[in-house]
């Protein structure tokens, strides 16, 4: 599998720090994902990962496909647009580019906008050199404001393989306990940063409401 089972713990772990930030949230502030978060009424909704079993309805992160330049998406430590594509092309038969990340790279996507049942994050990594699989992995977190506007991180996952590309399994986004936009929704962001190993990701798509 593409996940490891750290992802269960850490999932874990997450949910029950985030119960305690929601029941210590004081008034609800603004702060940068409220005020960057797309409307949630534009998101196109297909089954992306139906080839995979997947019967989930998911919507494309802004630029996830990387074919204009990782647009709105922030970098650090040598992670950049790259060529190459997974190959199977679910965003389009053109698609051509991809996101590197050398071993110790991030890189954080923009804000979109989530429910509150259980909403999912897939796409497709490659593990390209480096470390050894017990070692290396692709961490995944979300990003996400507390009722102050504060802006705050919990993992959600971390991915690896073999040097093939591959769709992640679906990695929970618990983040949706704290709603702070109309119609019980909450924007959030992702930050991608390849540990012991360089990586490539591609294809970034969001459930934003997984059980619906």
């Amino acid at each position: 599998m593409l996940v490891s089972r750290r992802s269960c713990r850490t999932g874990a772990a997450a949910l029950v720090a985030l119960v305690a930030l929601a029941a210590s949230a004081a008034s609800a502030n603004a702060g940068v994902l409220v005020a960057s978060a797309p409307s949630c009424a534009d998101q196109a909704l297909a089954k992306t990962f139906l080839p995979w079993l997947d019967l989930a309805d998911y919507t494309a992160l802004s630029d996830g496909d990387f074919e204009t330049g990782a647009r709105g998406w922030s970098t650090t430590d040598g992670a950049s647009v790259a060529s190459g594509n997974e190959p199977w092309r679910v965003g389009g038969s053109n698609d051509s580019k991809s996101l590197s990340l050398p071993a110790g790279a991030a890189a954080t996507s923009p804000a979109i906008c989530v429910g509150i049942t259980h909403p999912t994050i897939r796409f497709f990594a490659k593990r390209r050199t480096g470390g050894m699989l017990s070692s290396a992995s692709l961490r995944v977190d979300v990003l996400f404001e507390t009722a102050d506007g504060d802006v705050v991180s919990l993992p959600i996952g971390a991915a690896t393989n073999g040097g093939s590309w591959q769709p992640t399994a679906a990695m929970v986004v618990v983040a949706n306990l704290l709603p702070l936009l109309p119609g019980e929704m909450t924007p959030v962001s992702f930050r991608f940063t390849a540990e012991g190993a360089d990586f490539s990701i591609d294809d970034v798509w969001v459930d934003p409401y997984s059980r619906r």
